[in-house]
């Protein structure tokens, strides 16, 4: 049988996104409110398998209750079980992974929750139907050239056919096998993090609790770990293998007969019943980033940027936050007439986060290693809570007076507790939800502010406020001041000159402000 193969052109699009991972999802999501134009497209069909990264730091929490998703993930997520250590039939002691906290008036979500991937990529897939957008399932992009206006690329669909898209952009969330990385050329040198391979796998599991994150860090042949899935009535699978030459063979090692034997073997249990497994996978820990993440009209994102060893659980997260940064800039290039400076400044500011997210997750790795209880607790430095950019050129410190440990401009803008007129309660995150920026005024002297559709601008206390500070809280977590809060909830100007607020908008979206 011979398969035709047809070619045709289609419509223009403003950007087109390669693969629909987590990264791939929140960024369509962020264009579909913009307004901005944009095609995605995923090689495989509906429906990712797997548990894979479960970990949902506090700070993509932040993202995705500003897209609109804050209810469902706390609805469907929960936090990290405490972790169970044995030793073979005993157990020696409870523990607990992560760092356990209560939200405060600036941080609403204080600890990691957990949810499997699979069901993080449903949610953000229903959210991006609802915002008018949808996914092109079976359908690789298999090429691209680029100009200085824009990219041109071939799509190949699941019956052969194939059809070439212009886009003002592309953007590669395609993974740590990119074919949009491998076609730019861009350096992405691996480096091995620890020889010793893993299998994952969700099954079916009877004989052990669901309160518990079980592990056996010294079991024979390597550690074991047991955790039950959220929302689901399986259990996921870590299994390490001592011996570096072993190869773990998903189809030959994540059946139920060999996972019930190596259960038996590593632990010693004999009540543990495996049933259905429903998705395995089996990976040595690597490190790599792109030597840079935009190269003209074409821009990497999450895994396709930058792989991480799994320990702390910032993969995917540290890819949703790429999103993040570089939705609301490709909004403001192609909605507000942007200088192109702006997205120049996602290569400047997330190449030395990712670095950093790189390290860190090494660091975590080799902890996990040398840690007599199979994994090392995880430090506030995993939640992403404290992740600036401070020197990024969009970035202006220009009060007078700023505390040495207060908050400046480059950091995440903090949440707070406030009330409108009615004196019914409004949170500052309310207030910076949408696609918009902000200017939040804390100076209470009811100056002439400069105003326009795409800036949203709120006086906490004063003669003309719009949210009273009745606990103090705003006042204490930012201080007196004007602060030009980004869209994606950084601070990007902090001063004390209605002036510079006009100057430093002006010159990051190119537009003139009305007002004062």
């Amino acid at each position: 049988m011979t398969t035709t193969t047809s070619a045709s052109t289609s419509a223009e699009t403003e950007v087109l996104i390669a693969g629909a991972g987590p990264t791939g999802l929140v960024l369509a999501a962020d264009l579909a409110r913009r307004g901005v134009r944009h095609r995605v497209v995923e090689r495989a069909g509906r429906g990712f398998p797997g548990s894979r990264g479960t970990g949902i730091q506090p700070r993509t929490l932040e993202v995705l209750d500003d897209l609109g998703l804050g209810p469902a993930f706390l609805t469907e997520a929960g936090p990290c079980p405490p972790v169970q250590t044995w030793e073979g039939t005993e157990r020696i002691r409870t523990w607990d992974l992560v760092e356990r906290g209560e939200p405060t008036p600036a941080v609403p979500y204080p600890e990691t929750l957990m949810l499997p991937q699979w069901r993080t990529v449903e949610l953000l897939h229903a959210r991006l139907e609802e915002l008018g957008g949808r996914v092109e399932f079976e359908t690789e992009l298999t090429g691209f050239t680029q100009d200085e206006d824009g990219v041109t690329a071939t799509l190949r669909h699941a019956d052969g056919s194939t059809d070439t898209v212009r886009a003002r952009y592309l953007v590669g969330t395609d993974g740590s096998r990119s074919t949009v990385r491998m076609t730019l050329g861009t350096s992405f040198t691996r480096t091995p993090v620890d020889a010793r391979p893993v299998l994952l796998a969700d099954f079916i599991l009877e004989g052990i609790d669901r309160g518990h994150w079980h592990m056996w860090p010294t079991a024979p042949g390597g550690m074991i770990a047991l955790r039950p899935l959220e929302g689901v009535e399986t259990f996921q699978l870590i299994a390490g293998f001592d011996d570096t030459a072993h190869e773990p063979d998903p189809e030959r090692d994540a059946t139920p007969e060999a996972l019930t034997r190596l259960l038996a073997e590593r632990t010693g249990l004999t009540g543990l019943r495996v049933g259905e497994v429903r998705w395995s996978s089996a990976f040595r820990a690597n490190a790599a980033m792109a030597e840079r993440f935009r190269t003209g009209r074409v821009l990497l994102a999450g895994d396709a940027a930058h792989i991480h060893a799994p320990a702390g659980g910032q993969g995917l997260n540290t890819g949703v936050q790429d999103a993040y940064n570089l939705g609301w800039k490709l909004g403001a290039v192609l909605r507000l007439g942007a200088p192109d400076a702006v997205l120049d400044s996602y290569d400047t500011e997330r190449v030395p986060v990712a670095a950093g997210v790189l390290s860190l997750s090494t660091r975590q790795n080799a902890a996990d290693r040398a840690a007599g209880s199979g994994l090392s607790p995880r430090g506030s430095e995993t939640l992403q809570l404290g992740i600036s950019y401070r020197e990024s050129p969009l970035t202006q410190e220009r009060r007078q007076y700023v505390p040495e440990d207060g908050l400046r401009a480059g950091d995440r803008a903090p949440d707070a507790p406030c009330h409108d007129r009615a004196v019914d309660p409004v949170r500052l995150f309310d207030v910076f939800r949408g696609p918009h920026f902000t200017l939040l005024d804390l100076t209470e002297q009811g100056a002439g502010l400069p105003s326009a559709e795409w800036l949203r601008t709120c006086r906490v206390g004063g003669p003309e406020a719009d949210l009273l500070d009745t606990g103090g809280h705003a006042k204490s977590a930012y201080g007196p001041g004007l602060f030009v809060i980004r869209p994606d909830g950084y601070v990007g100007l902090a001063t004390d000159d209605p002036a510079d607020v006009r100057e430093y908008l002006t010159a990051l979206t190119g537009r003139t402000l009305a007002g004062a």
